[in-house]
């Protein structure tokens, strides 16, 4: 739908943002019964959908995307949601409650949320603007990798994050050959531990993805287009096309008025409200106070989907908290990882099951509270009602469960006799 002309009389519900969460609120907006204005603002083409198989089965050509649609595109006009596609938002007067869009369109709005997602980090080194070197967010930048596969063509990829590893993953599954650059001693290793981080670079190992471990790029090499990445400590890898995956900073439009503090994106407590009137945020640009865990901002899919519906119900008035036990996956091969919780630091890692055959539940622990749980290829879905270990693992989070390592180690105990009934 195309923006509308001039200025906006009526007082929508406005969202920013046309991702997971922001299509999850506008959802949310019609399910709970508001039947005024819904704007949103997206700067990219289409309807809001899923990302997930950008690295994955999109970028392996196994999937199309309308599977990840969070409302099929003809929902939209039916529930009169205004999508303004390709729309920039040039700046937020929260005192006046308008927002201003690069179309020269102004907006104003009852309330307004901000889901304005992330944007991926450059490396600022010699030739970085250089063909060939992409990165991964849209439709289109996972197109033009796409492009680029062919069997016996050289990758690197630079980062070993969610996204590098299952961008690893997928071109080494096309028959590209694969050269990684991982900061740390593992892939994800900061994030899931070195035990964990030393399994997931077997998985990779094994399907044929050389790991350079403990190095970043410091320069792109060629003169039109990238022919060779060279490393801080000197190595020169030639290749015909190169992958960055180091992470995204967050996306926060300029606002002016009432102020929306900022600290590692958009402060939010816990029923998604910034400190500006009437201003909301969600996903992956929201800093949350967690009723659970403090202040988290979360990267995953899960997260997104499920603050962007609170978000919505919070618009409306909604008393209950956001306090979601944050769970997210990422599938490697024919592995699969999942994770329940937020541990950023902990004090003690409990194995059950085995490293060496790389299938287990792994626990975090700080102070003895069960803070977060990794399952790699086992534990079933761990937003299960029941039946599953990492289900069990996620109800020990949510109670802030204390155990000690004997106990959750061992095979013989079923961890859903350690938690206490709701």
């Amino acid at each position: 739908m195309e923006p509308m002309p001039g200025r906006v009389r009526a007082d929508p519900m406005v969202i920013v943002g046309g991702g997971v969460a922001g299509g999850n609120a506008a959802a949310a907006l019609r399910e709970e019964g508001f039947g005024g204005r819904i704007v949103l603002v997206s700067k990219e083409p289409g309807v809001p959908f899923g990302r997930p198989p950008l690295s994955k089965t999109y970028l392996r050509s196994e999937e199309e995307l309308q599977g990840w649609y969070v409302r099929p595109a003809a929902w939209y006009p039916e529930n009169s949601v205004e999508v303004l596609t390709g729309s920039r938002v040039q700046g937020v007067d929260a005192a006046a409650h308008t927002v201003a869009l690069d179309s020269g369109q102004e907006v104003r709005y009852q309330k307004l949320l901000l889901a304005t997602g992330g944007k991926n980090r450059r490396l600022e080194v010699p030739g970085a603007d250089l063909a060939g070197i992409h990165s991964l967010r849209t439709v289109a930048e996972c197109d033009a990798i796409k492009a680029e596969v062919e069997a016996n063509r050289h990758a690197v990829v630079v980062g070993m994050g969610f996204i590098g590893c299952e961008v690893a993953a997928s071109l080494a599954q096309l028959g590209v050959r694969v050269t990684a650059l991982v900061s740390g001693d593992a892939p994800l290793d900061k994030v899931l531990g070195a035990d964990v981080g030393g399994v997931v670079a077997g998985f990779h190992r094994a399907n044929g993805v050389e790991l350079l471990t403990r190095e970043r790029a410091a320069a792109f090499a060629g003169t039109d287009r990238v022919t060779a990445v060279v490393t801080a400590t000197g190595t020169r890898i030639a290749c015909d096309f190169a992958v960055v995956g180091v992470g995204i900073a967050v996306d926060v439009p300029p606002v002016v008025g009432d102020s929306v503090a900022l600290s590692n994106g958009i402060l939010a407590d816990e029923f998604c409200r910034t400190s500006a009137a009437d201003v909301y945020a969600a996903g992956d640009v929201a800093n949350q106070l967690h009723p659970l865990f403090g202040r988290v901002r979360v990267e995953h899919f899960n997260n997104a989907e499920k603050q962007g519906a609170a978000a919505g119900r919070s618009m409306l008035g909604s008393d209950a908290p956001y306090d979601y036990v944050h769970t997210f996956w990422s599938d490697q091969y024919e592995h699969k990882i999942e994770y329940v919780g937020h541990a950023v630091t902990w004090d003690e890692f409990v194995v059950r099951g085995s490293i060496a055959d790389g299938r287990l539940i792994g626990f975090y622990l700080q102070d003895g509270i069960v803070r977060a749980a990794v399952g790699v290829d086992r534990g079933g879905d761990p937003e299960a009602d029941s039946g599953g270990e990492m289900a069990a693992a996620a109800r020990l989070v949510a109670q802030r469960a204390r155990s000690t390592r004997g106990v959750l180690a061992d095979e013989r105990t079923d961890l859903w006799s350690l938690t206490r009934d709701k």
